[in-house]
């Protein structure tokens, strides 16, 4: 069992930063994309950003453009989420999620569906 555990969320200020963490454990595992959703009161879960290890790519969702930075550490099996000026509307749990190599490609990999690991989540909270 592949195990993710997300870290690092909080109580910030708007304008302030996070750095998210999310360490993989269990079964020894070579990730295809590795991302960040988040998931508001009352809101579906959304993408964030996402990493493709194939090649390096990465992509944000249009609001955390410019905002967020999304890295991942294959020695450390560990993928973080630089958060800076963040804003209220960034309220949210923040969740990790993997999809391995070896498995039947998807359309979009934007889509919680897309993914086969996900960890239990860290609050985020932007005070005004």
């Amino acid at each position: 069992q592949v195990q993710l555990a997300e870290s690092g969320g909080g109580l910030v200020q708007a304008g302030g930063s996070l750095r998210l963490s999310c360490a993989a454990s269990g079964r020894t595992f070579s990730p295809a994309h590795m991302a960040w959703f988040r998931q508001a009161p009352g809101k579906e879960r959304e993408f964030v950003a996402r990493i493709n290890y194939e090649d390096g790519t990465t992509y944000y969702a249009g609001t955390v453009k410019r905002r967020f930075t999304i890295s991942g550490d294959n020695i450390k099996n560990t993928v973080y989420l630089q958060m800076d000026n963040l804003q209220p509307e960034d309220t949210a749990v923040y969740y990790c999620a993997a999809r391995p190599r070896g498995i039947e490609p998807s359309t979009t990999y934007f889509r919680p569906n897309d993914y086969n690991y996900w960890g239990q989540g860290t609050q985020v909270t932007v005070s005004s």
